[in-house]
């Protein structure tokens, strides 16, 4: 059990850390474009391909400019003071590779990316030296504090001025500074702060205070986090993330001559002495092989004993897995006795997987039981990874599995029971539709964001939903969303970015264009998916069936048209007549972003959520939206008839929790 606490412990520190470093938007400003082949285009490669050698071999910090006005081009490279110079190289290398990828003509952007964390920025301006506090990027843990809140305030508030004054004091090569404070007898506060070291010690200050007070405003209570900007990067958290031991390199040292005095015995034991002497050739033979084999055997004997602990440690976190899977399994007649042996009047729905009943445990809960069918093309095995899957997810924007059943050839899924239903239900009905007032819209939006945030970017694993609809939102009693349905969903390790596949499957009108006619999917699909959603939202008109008077254009086209000819309230719903109308603009604007045809160019679910919560945030102007006056949009079928090869297969609705098996396809 301790070597299973300590496999958690460590894995959640491992976790924590690849969410928070690889979870950052790239910043493409939009002050100027150059064009590809063109000689800014050449200075850029140039010295973004330069900047990883020089920033390691300096220290982890290097400004440089090459060309001529107007295409002169300026850059910096930056990472953690606490990285080597190898993990500096690869880092700035992948960032600065990625940046050129992400923004492919933008004539300014910069990036915090790699890992553990790096940054690069370019420019047509020279920015050195200038402190700049947008754009910023903000993160926060999902969890709360549990500690006494006001004691930990003051704890916590100390910490970040003594880190700031300790980061700002650095010298003109590293602003970087590092520390922990005990909260209680078990529980540390672990911080870290550094700015580009081109800034004054008065702006690095203010950098981070400006840093620190932006955590307080947007993640108060939180236990832990980031605030990142042009020039200063705060990130704490309640375990270790940082190399506390870490300094910078030591200059090298040559071994002394042998004429030396500074170390006689050393120079004495590897000098070949006369025979006089009494130690000659055979007697260092003679001492120099036992003490070699000595140390091999010890070597040996270490790698065969941390070998043999790791196989009991594996040995004790399976059987703890599977003690795990056990809690959450359920035994066939509980099921059926809640269920009322499956009666008919507790259908709730059905589809090509089987039914959804109602049901009610033993402690009067009641549960959504899905009765996959015995035809189900699903198997044990991807039953078992699908639960292995839904059962670490946990978050208040998704469903929530209770449990499982795997009885002889009977397998159930046990998922809370939402008494609203799904969101279509509403919101395409004319009368329901009336329930939903804007605040509550503006509530299902948000939520629906940070639900898809958690798959993109804080779970476990990277999870591309790839079916966001209407229809696979869930409304609990209090009209709060949860994502539902994974049945198409696709696993992603945390550094992947794209995957392709054969088989595209899906709903026709939410699906990207990249992924609709040549099988590639990302985070950015999901985005797609989002905007499309947050639009019908806004109008309460489904995409596969919008109607506007006589007009027979599709809803991405009527909302583009109306936002270039600035009358983009034409887009909300007439039964919104009482609301905040910058929120619902401001809505419309996040929509079009999130269907711009081209991937790069559409924010990721960090920044909507940002853009979303804080009404100071600056958007970009949207570009022409996909499927632009096109006919693609228009099937309520499922897109795996798009590809020659692909199998037909029709769109399901259901009722009440929507949710299938994952397919865990090779990657």
């Amino acid at each position: 059990m301790r070597n299973h606490m300590k496999f958690i412990f460590l894995s959640h520190i491992l976790f924590i850390s690849i969410n928070l470093a690889t979870a950052i938007p790239i910043t493409c400003y939009d002050t100027g474009n150059f064009t590809a082949n063109s000689t800014y285009a050449n200075n850029r490669y140039q010295i973004l391909s330069s900047l990883a050698p020089n920033v390691s071999a300096n220290g982890g910090f290097f400004t440089t400019s090459i060309g001529q006005e107007p295409n002169k081009i300026y850059a910096l490279g930056l990472c953690r003071g606490d990285d080597k110079p190898e993990s500096c190289f690869n880092c700035v290398n992948a960032t600065s590779q990625e940046l050129m990828t992400e923004c492919p003509n933008q004539k300014e952007a910069l990036y915090w990316g790699g890992h553990p964390i790096c940054l690069v920025r370019y420019a047509d301006r020279s920015f050195f030296g200038q402190l700049e506090l947008a754009p910023n990027d903000i993160g926060c843990l999902n969890r709360e504090i549990s500690s006494n809140i006001t004691e930990f305030d003051k704890i916590w508030e100390d910490l970040m001025e003594r880190l700031t004054e300790t980061a700002s004091s650095g010298s003109s090569r590293i602003k970087y500074a590092t520390d922990q404070v005990p909260v209680t007898v078990f529980q540390n506060i672990y911080a870290m702060m550094q700015c580009t070291p081109d800034l004054s010690k008065s702006d690095c200050r203010n950098c981070l205070r400006e840093n620190v007070a932006t955590f307080q405003n947007q993640c108060y209570g939180k236990q832990g986090g980031y605030v990142r900007g042009p020039n200063c990067l705060l990130r704490w958290d309640l375990f270790p993330f940082f190399n506390a031991s870490a300094s910078p390199p030591a200059p090298s040292v040559l071994p002394p001559s042998p004429s030396s005095n500074s170390h006689p015995a050393t120079s004495k034991s590897i000098k070949v002495k006369d025979d006089d002497d009494g130690i000659g050739p055979p007697t260092i033979t003679a001492i120099v092989i036992p003490t070699i084999t000595f140390i091999a055997l010890v070597a040996l004997t270490c790698i065969l004993l941390i070998r043999r602990r790791r196989k009991r440690s594996q040995e004790f976190e399976n059987a703890d897995e599977v003690e795990r899977m056990k809690s959450f399994q359920y035994d066939f007649e509980t099921i059926r006795n809640a269920t009322d042996n499956f009666a008919a009047a507790n259908m709730l729905g059905r589809g090509g997987f089987g039914a959804v009943y109602k049901g009610t445990l033993p402690d009067g809960q009641y549960v959504a039981v899905k009765r996959l069918s015995r035809h189900s093309s699903q198997g044990e095995v991807e039953f078992k990874n699908e639960v292995v899957l839904m059962t670490g997810l946990q978050h208040r924007n998704l469903v929530r599995l209770l449990g499982f059943c795997l009885e002889g050839s009977e397998r159930l899924l046990i998922y809370e029971l939402l008494p609203n239903s799904s969101l279509n239900h509403f919101i395409y009905d004319p009368t329901k539709r009336a329930l939903l007032d804007w605040e509550t819209r503006y509530k299902i939006i948000r939520g629906i964001a940070r639900g898809l945030l958690y798959l993109h970017e804080d779970s476990r694993l990277r999870i591309i939903h790839r079916d966001l609809k209407a229809g696979n939102i869930m409304l609990d009693e209090e009209m709060n969303p949860k994502i539902s349905d994974f049945g198409m969903a696709r696993l992603f390790e945390m550094d992947q970015t794209q995957a392709d596949t054969s088989r595209v499957v899906g709903t026709y009108g939410y699906m990207a264009p990249e992924y609709a006619m040549h099988g590639q999917f990302s985070v950015k699909s999901d985005v797609y998916s989002f905007g499309v959603l947050v639009l019908e939202i806004i109008s309460g008109q489904k995409i596969n069936n919008f109607c506007f008077g006589e007009e027979s254009e599709n809803l991405l086209t009527y909302a583009w048209k109306n936002w270039n000819g600035g009358t983009a309230s034409n887009l909300v719903d007439p039964m919104l007549s009482v609301g905040s109308r910058s929120e619902m603009m401001r809505c419309i604007h996040i929509g079009l972003l999130c269907v711009q045809e081209n991937v790069a160019s559409r924010p990721t679910m960090a920044s909507v959520v940002l853009m979303l919560s804080s009404s100071s945030v600056s958007f970009s102007a949207p570009l022409k939206p996909a499927f632009f006056d096109s006919t693609f949009v228009g099937s309520e079928a499922s897109a795996s008839t798009t590809r020659a090869d692909q199998s037909k297969s029709e769109s399901v609705k259901f009722t009440i929790n929507e949710v299938s098996i994952t397919e865990l396809q090779p990657r």
